[in-house]
C-alpha cells in the first residue's frame, strides 16, 4: 500500500475564476512553500472557466514532495446575496442601514446553492446560516 503524503501546508484563497496569474495572492501564498505556482494555475483555471471572474475559493494542500492538490468551493454567500439583489456592496451599519430585502425563495436558492459548502444536516439549517450572512451584510430576510 502506498504511504500517505505528508500535508506540509493548507492554503486558502479567493480567486477569480479562470483567472489566477502567478501574481499575488497565488505567487506569495505558494512561492513560500517553493512549490510551482504553474502545476496549480493551469489546472485551476481550465476547472473553472465556466465561473470566469467569479470570486472562487480554494483550499490548496500542499506536501513535503512539493506537489499539491486542490478543492475549488462554491461561490461565497455573500457573493450570491448581492447577485440576487443586484447589489454593489453590504451595508457599513447592518444593524441600522438596510440595503435590500432576500424573499423566502432567493434564501432557499442560495442555500440550495451553497448546501454542499455548509455544515448542514438539511435545507432549513443551510437557511438559517445564509439568512445569518444576509444579515450580517445589512439584507433584511422576508419572514415565511
Amino acid at each position: 500500500m502506498a504511504e500517505a503524503k505528508k500535508a506540509i501546508a493548507k492554503v486558502k484563497m479567493v480567486l477569480p475564476g479562470g483567472g489566477a496569474t502567478p501574481a499575488p495572492p497565488v505567487g506569495s501564498n505558494l512561492g513560500q512553500h517553493g512549490v510551482n505556482m504553474m502545476d496549480f494555475i493551469n489546472p485551476f483555471n481550465e476547472q473553472t472557466q465556466d465561473r470566469k471572474g467569479q470570486p472562487t475559493p480554494v483550499l490548496v494542500t500542499i506536501y513535503e514532495d512539493k506537489s499539491m492538490t486542490f478543492v475549488i468551493k462554491g461561490t461565497p454567500a455573500k457573493v450570491l446575496i448581492k447577485e440576487a439583489l443586484k447589489l454593489k456592496k453590504g451595508s457599513g451599519v447592518p444593524n441600522k442601514e438596510k440595503v435590500g430585502k432576500l424573499t423566502d425563495a432567493q434564501l432557499t436558492q442560495i442555500a440550495e446553492a451553497k448546501m454542499a459548502d455548509l455544515n448542514a444536516n438539511d435545507i432549513e439549517a443551510a437557511k438559517k446560516i445564509i439568512a445569518g450572512t444576509a444579515r450580517a451584510m445589512g439584507v433584511e430576510v422576508e419572514k415565511k
